[in-house]
């Protein structure tokens, strides 16, 4: 077993899982829960408590999960799968989506948002309509760099730097 690939996780989660996801058409609970992690490793726990509450079983709740997000053709419906049929937060759906489809989503975090000026509609009736027509444009909208992943990771850091640079100069 390679461990170190854990170690650079974001790295693991983009080629090989979201890999193996494209070949077999889901995932593995290790697979799952490493994504998870990446994103919030607080939320691990009660994200497992939600997914043993649609089957005890947790490999076949995960695999079930992750084949109706394979099977489905539509980027609004994926993330309706998770929001609506298996009760994910946005913040959360949208990093498990990133990963497995990185030209398609973006993170919906709250650095990215507060960069970008946008005010939180998470858990709001129309959450998926303002996710594809407010918050991603304006992620893709920085048109220096390519990669819509890379656009999302640059808003990222710079609110990073920017905290950074405000608890340095604090007293």
């Amino acid at each position: 077993m390679d461990y170190l690939k854990y170690y650079f996780l974001e790295e693991y989660l983009l080629k090989e899982v979201r890999g193996n996801f494209e070949k077999r058409g889901f995932l593995t609970p290790e697979e799952f829960f490493c994504i998870i992690i990446w994103k919030s490793n607080r939320a691990k726990t009660a994200i497992k408590r939600k997914l043993l509450k649609f089957n005890s079983d947790l490999r076949k709740a995960v695999k079930n999960l992750s084949s109706e997000i394979f099977n489905e053709k539509s980027n609004d419906k994926k993330l309706e799968i998770l929001l609506n049929n298996w009760k994910f937060q946005l913040p959360v759906a949208s990093a498990i989506l990133t990963i497995l489809y990185p030209d398609d989503f973006s993170v919906y975090d709250i650095r990215v948002r507060n960069e970008l000026g946008i005010k939180d509609f998470c858990g709001s009736k129309d959450q998926i309509e303002k996710y594809f027509s407010e918050f991603l444009p304006r992620v893709d909208s920085l048109k220096r760099i390519k990669k819509l992943r890379d656009k999302d990771r640059y808003l990222w850091a710079k609110s990073f730097y920017k905290d950074l640079e405000k608890f340095l100069q604090a007293n």
